[in-house]
């Protein structure tokens, strides 16, 4: 190995330790005291539920961990949006689990709580996959109410989405383990079958403070909507629990009933290690964004045996695409090539960069594993389309709109692992978050913007300087330095995976040594639901 390789190695092992202490803080919630107030209510955490709910904790992966990271400070901030969401096996069965945290806020909604509330209810009805509720929040944070309440994607949507999958036939249980309040309530009892948890449990549109506000009646909360009440005589729960551990022992139970699933169909065998060691990525991988390396090297220590069949090896080389399996899961890879080629013709390309014949190939590719019935997996690192005269008369935008065309109108499952660079409009041609991956997951080393940074900054520093000397400031070239280097890193940490996961542009930064799993997992989450149409380019310019 050389001294780069060793050089990649502790950056991308570094990046992965300040991952795993990023998590660990996240997984606190609201706090140690808080948790130990939650526990001295005879609670679980909503972590701790999860666990216990679960087959095999290490056998799951997290959706939105990072949600709310950085955001929301004047209000204490939001800790994993205020809910952890989790794919998982109960009793044997693929399903999404989504859990109030009441350690933060009480488990009240902001803005990212109900926008990581709504992604897990779009996997779930992607793939057909049956979801689990574990109920325990005060409802909708009130000083924010304008950012979650009346939009089309606030807080509404997730009753309307449970009417929807329940008319999809998709199994939706909840299990009310702590407050439910408002038009929270609506969300267990709109679910197939509702649970609640004797003392700690509670359903009501109004408590007791506010009855007496509104109508003058007297009543404690426990009376009014607690869990006799709604087993014995509403008739809104069905299952009434003695605890928490007793809840979930029964949605256990229940979810042991349930029948086999129609399948995709998605060619599976018997999974096979890569041949080639996964932990060298981290030497591959470079240290700084902008330097080149070979994709096919990442690729061959992330799928099954090390194998690759590759599709037009010699056309179009800055995109890579070719058949492979990953954990025994058939897949086609549309992956950015980071290192400078030579064509033909000897022209040079540029590493990152999307050219005509790249774009065309990938267009026809992803048309062949549609037809073919292969989920397809978008491997980025990718600064953009090329630019420049020689390229739009070839035609570069018409090519391109090919490609998103066919990425748009794919109708096999898709699953998007950003590794590094994330830039324009190759985001979109790349699967990025606008075109439905089933699954996107992004390294640590990864970057979403329009543009890198030090392009940014300078285009944003000429624009500002210009308009400081327009009203007569003096602007020597420290003065430009210092413009250009305050735009630079505001912009960079908007760059940030971090700054993404927490938006849930993504759906989790991962260490990369995790990325076969999330593929395995999210493909057979996909085999749950039968493709139903054909794919059809639609008009396209050729």
């Amino acid at each position: 190995m050389d001294i780069n390789f060793n050089k990649n190695e502790d950056h991308n092992k570094l990046l992965v330790s300040t991952l795993k202490q990023k998590l660990a803080k996240i997984k606190l919630g609201g706090g140690e005291k808080r948790i130990e107030k939650h526990h001295a209510k005879g609670k679980m955490t909503a972590r701790e539920r999860i666990d216990f709910l679960l087959d095999d904790k290490e056998k799951s992966i997290e959706i939105g961990a990072f949600a709310g990271d950085g955001m929301y400070e004047e209000h204490g901030g939001c800790p994993s949006g205020g809910v952890v969401v989790k794919m998982g096996y109960v009793s044997g069965k693929q399903c999404i689990v989504v859990a109030n945290d009441a350690t933060v806020k009480a488990g009240a909604w902001f803005p990212i709580t109900g926008k990581k509330n709504l992604r897990a209810q779009e996997i779930a009805i992607e793939n057909r996959l049956p979801i689990i509720y574990l109920v325990d929040s005060a409802g909708v944070y009130l000083p924010m109410q304008d950012e979650i309440f009346p939009d089309k994607e606030h807080f509404g949507r997730i009753f309307r989405n449970n009417a929807v999958m329940s008319s999809m036939g998709i199994t939706q249980i909840a299990a009310v383990m702590g407050s439910c309040v408002a038009g929270g309530a609506y969300l267990p009892i709109m679910s197939d079958e509702a649970l609640i948890v004797e003392k700690t449990g509670s359903i009501f549109l109004a408590g007791s403070y506010l009855v007496k506000a509104a109508i003058g009646e007297s009543i404690d909360n426990e009376t009014l909507g607690g869990a006799t009440t709604h087993s014995e005589i509403s008739g809104v729960t069905d299952y009434k629990a003695k605890d928490d551990k007793d809840a979930l022992t029964r949605i256990q139970n229940i979810m042991d009933k349930i029948g086999d699933y129609d399948k995709a169909g998605f060619s599976h065998k018997k999974p096979a290690k890569p041949r080639e060691k996964p932990e060298e990525i981290y030497g591959i991988l470079p240290k700084k964004r902008s330097d080149q390396y070979d994709m096919h090297e990442i690729i061959y220590r992330l799928v099954d045996n090390s194998e690759f069949e590759e599709y037009k090896e010699g056309y179009g080389q800055t995109i890579i695409t070719g058949y492979a399996r990953i954990d025994g899961w058939a897949v086609g890879i549309v992956a950015n090539q980071r290192k400078i080629v030579k064509t033909k013709k000897g022209e040079m390309q540029f590493g990152g960069v999307i050219y005509s014949d790249s774009a065309d190939k990938a267009t026809r590719f992803i048309a062949n594993c549609n037809q073919k019935k292969i989920p397809l997996v978008f491997l980025q690192d990718v600064t953009g389309f090329m630019v420049g005269s020689k390229s739009e008369h070839g035609g570069i935008i018409k090519d391109g709109a090919k490609m998103v065309n066919a990425v748009s109108n794919s109708v096999v499952p898709k699953f998007t692992i950003i590794i590094g660079n994330s830039y324009g409009a190759g985001n979109y041609a790349m699967c990025g978050k606008a075109y439905d991956p089933r699954l996107i997951a992004a390294w640590p080393s990864a970057e979403l913007a329009v543009m890198g940074g030090t392009q940014a900054a300078k285009v944003l520093a000429q624009i500002e300087t210009a308009s400081m000397e327009k009203k007569g400031e003096k602007v020597d070239e420290e003065k430009e330095k210092e413009v250009f280097e305050k735009l630079k890193a505001k912009y960079d940490a908007q760059t940030s995976a971090y700054y993404a996961a927490a938006r849930i542009w993504t759906d989790a930064i991962i260490d990369p040594l995790d990325t076969r799993k999330w593929i395995s997992m999210g493909i057979e989450a996909a085999n749950h639901a039968p493709i139903e149409k054909d794919f059809n380019l639609g008009v396209i310019q050729t």
